[in-house]
Order: C-alpha cells, then structure tokens, then sequence
C-alpha cells in the first residue's frame, strides 16, 4: 500500500501538478471528442459509416501503440528517476502534431489527419503516464482522491474554456453564419472550408503549451536516476519484473483487468459519443460545442462532488457508481433515434421545433448525455486515486505505466468492435452497442476486487 509522500510538496508544486490536467483536457475535450473528431467523420469521408470506421481505426492504431510502450515507459520512469524531461519530449510531439490539423481541410488526405490524430494521442498518453506516477510523492492516501478529482475537474474546466471560446467566437450555425453571441466568426474563419473545427488543433497545442509551464516551474520532480540509455535498459528488465510481481498482488491484477475492460468502453463513449450524434442528427461543429459545453459543466460539478465522496466512501465506490451511470447513459444513447427511445418503446414526436437540439430525440440524447458527464470524470480520477493507494511511491512508474496497458492494451477492441459491426451491418447503431458489454463486465470484475487493491496478497 502507498505510504505517505516523501518530504512536503509545498501547495504551489500541487497546483502545478494539478494545472497538467488543466493544460491536456482541451485536446481530449475539442480534438478527440466534439469538434475535431466529429469534423473528421462528417467531412473527410464520404458517409457517416465510413467516417465512424475511419475514425474507429485511428483510435484502434493508437490504442495498440499506447498498449505496447506504455508499460516500458513507466517503468523507464522509474529507472531514470526525473519525469519532466519525458513529458517536455513528448509534449513537443504532441504540439506539432496538433498545429498540422490545420491542414486536414475537407478534400485533403484523410491518412493525413488520422497520422496526426495518432501522434498527437500517443504522446498525450505518453506524458499521462509520466505525471500521474509524479502524484504518489507529491500527495498522502489520504488526499490522493480528493486531489485528483479536483485536478480532473479542472481539466474539464480547461477543456470548457476552450469549447465555449470555440462556440462564441469560432464556429458559426449554419443557418445563421453567427457564433453563439451572435457574431461573425473571428479570423474570417470559413465554415464551409472545415476552418472553425480546423482551428481547435493550434488552438489547443497554445494552450497546452502555456498552462503546462507551472508544472515545470514549480513542481518538485525525483532526482535523476539512471542516463537515458541505461534508463531504457533497466526500463525493459524492470517491467518483466512488474510482470511476474503481479502474480503476488492479485487484488492489483485483478483491478488492472477490470479497468482494462471498462475502460475500453469509457474510451469509445468518448470518443464516438459526439460523431454518433453528428451523423444521426447532423449536428455541426456548433450544436457539438454546446452539446460538449453542458456536458462540461455537469462534469465539472461531477468531479467535485465526487473528490468529496471519494474521502468519506472511497475511490472504489465513486468508480463503481460511475460505471452504473455510464453504463445506463451508453443505453440510453443508442436506444435512441429520430421519434424514439428506449429501442422505441418510448415513441417521441418528430416534429421540430426550430432553433437548438429541435427534436424531442435530440432532447432525450442531451439527458443521456448528462448522466455520461456526471461520471465520465470521476470513474477515471477515482481510479486513478484508486491505484496511488495502493501502490508504493518507490514502484509507481511502473505500476502507473501498467495502469496505462490497462486502460489501452484492449482499447482497440472496443473502436474495432464498433467499427467491425458498424461495417457489417451499415449501422451506427448497432455498431455503438457493443461499447455496453465492455462497460458492464469491466464492472462485475470491479466489483470482487478489493480496495486497496494491494488489500489482498498472495
């Protein structure tokens, strides 16, 4: 079990270590999930099946990249002691990567775009890696879940920023041609050349840019352990021990393949979430940055609420509950289409009332939705916390760099699932369904894994 952090990490260091989630949210929130993503699936494909499996792929090549290094570069963490260094390396990756979707306009190379897509999402995961294994040192059990719910909310707050900025300031209504408030979009931005969802690429690369800087200022890191190369050495000899360690700690084990299942389905609720919208209702960049705004909001409130439930109840039952409402809102959204829900039962009028989210369907789609921002945050910071706890701060690298095999090393199963019954059948629908199974075994597993997770030994 973790012990408490080595020395005192002064509140500054624990706000710069916290903004790191404030600096990476906006490329999850804008790129990945409602503006870039859904842009990608709508305007540089053909049709909205061709456009899910596209986008689908991407997240499936990127998964297995992230699945196979992630493990050996935590434990490289471990072995070279400083994290900073790895996080400015990959950062600078990710950075140029997200600057070149400028350049994905509708007629160019769709391999292009998703070749960025894939850098720009394996050097995020990368430098997660890299400061969550920080957080054992800088923080006690006893806070490890109050703060990283905090710090997760204020990545959805960072990403809010940005969307409302995109929303007011960038993308036009199409019917309109107005922002939200009501303005020409800035820049003369041209909606019909994909440049308001184009945009939110350098966007978020500046404000990565920007707010990760405290952390590199004012958070303490370990001191250097072993060269690069040697790093890298002991790095590969270092998680085949982490390996066989494991069988010793089968309530760790137990907790990795839970999450590496539910998880699956967490990052394609994400991450298709907002095209599946997009191509049912036709939702443009506007209507997703507002259907992304609210969700932001109630996950913002989500992640507080829970950093108080993880202290009194525990990070186990904040990601349970979680799951529950993840798992229910996925069934919801694809029981729904136009003038209907729950797979019809619930019949909706189809009469469209004019202005924003018109239909009755569209409407019930934004309820489903708020039960996936109330727990899309904390089912991912409790977890977090979950492990922090259960861990020592000696042997985090490597146990974080696990963490993250757990949460990628199927994360292409659920992408290519949706994405190979989406090709079958020519069904979004269909192909959305299969992130359900993903969700509800994950959980079943949570549930006979003890908390801590290293509570049971071998």
């Amino acid at each position: 079990m973790a012990e408490a952090a080595a020395g005192r990490t002064s509140r500054l260091g624990i706000t710069g270590w916290m903004l790191f989630d404030w600096a990476a949210q906006p490329f999850f929130t804008v790129i990945t999930t409602f503006i870039f993503g859904p842009y990608l699936v709508s305007r540089l494909t053909e049709d909205h099946a061709a456009g899910q499996a596209a986008w689908s792929y991407t997240l499936t090549i990127a998964g297995v990249t992230i699945a196979l290094l992630a493990p050996i570069m935590g434990s490289i963490a471990d072995a070279s002691g400083a994290r900073k260094p790895w996080i400015a390396a990959f950062a600078a990756i990710k950075i140029l990567s997200l600057f070149a979707l400028w350049y994905a306009a509708p007629g160019s190379s769709l391999i292009f775009a998703m070749a960025m897509i894939v850098l720009a999402t394996v050097a995020a995961e990368f430098s997660i890696v890299f400061n969550d294994s920080m957080m054992p040192r800088l923080v006690s059990p006893a806070d490890a879940g109050r703060i990283s719910n905090i710090a997760w909310g204020l990545g959805y707050l960072g990403g809010m920023i940005v969307l409302i900025a995109v929303v007011a300031l960038l993308a036009a209504n199409p019917e309109t041609g107005r922002t939200a408030i009501g303005i020409s979009p800035l820049f003369g931005l041209d909606a019909a050349a994909g440049e308001d969802a184009r945009i939110t690429g350098p966007i978020s690369a500046l404000w990565y840019l920007v707010f990760i800087l405290p952390m590199f200022f004012f958070t303490p890191d370990q001191s250097r352990g072993l060269p690069i190369v040697a790093a890298v050495r002991a790095g590969f000899a270092d998680l085949t021990f982490a390996l066989r360690d494991l069988r010793r700690k089968p309530g760790i084990l137990r907790f990795l393949t839970a999450r590496m299942i539910y998880q699956d389905g967490v990052n394609g609720l994400l991450a298709l979430g907002g095209t599946f919208a997009a191509g049912m209702f036709a939702w443009q960049t506007f209507e997703l940055g507002i259907y992304g705004i609210i969700l932001n909001v109630v996950a913002i409130g989500g992640c507080l609420y829970a950093s108080r439930m993880d202290r009194r109840l525990g990070s186990k039952t904040v990601v349970v509950i979680s799951l529950v409402c993840l798992t229910l809102a996925t069934i919801g959204i694809v029981s729904t289409g136009p003038g209907f829900t729950l797979f019809g039962l619930l019949p909706l009028p189809t009469a469209d009332s004019g202005g924003l989210f018109g239909t009755a369907a569209e409407k019930a789609y934004i309820v489903y939705g708020l039960l996936i921002g109330i727990a899309f945050g904390p089912v991912q910071a409790s977890a977090r916390s979950y492990l922090a706890q259960s861990i020592h701060p000696d042997e985090a690298g490597r146990y974080f760099g696990l963490y993250a095999l757990s949460g990628r090393a199927t994360s292409f199963l659920a992408p290519l699932s949706v994405a190979l019954v989406t090709t079958a059948t020519g069904s979004a629908r269909l192909g959305m369904m299969a992130l359900i199974a993903f969700l509800l075994v994950g959980f079943l597993l949570l549930l006979r894994t003890p908390y801590p997770a290293a509570k049971v030994e071998a």
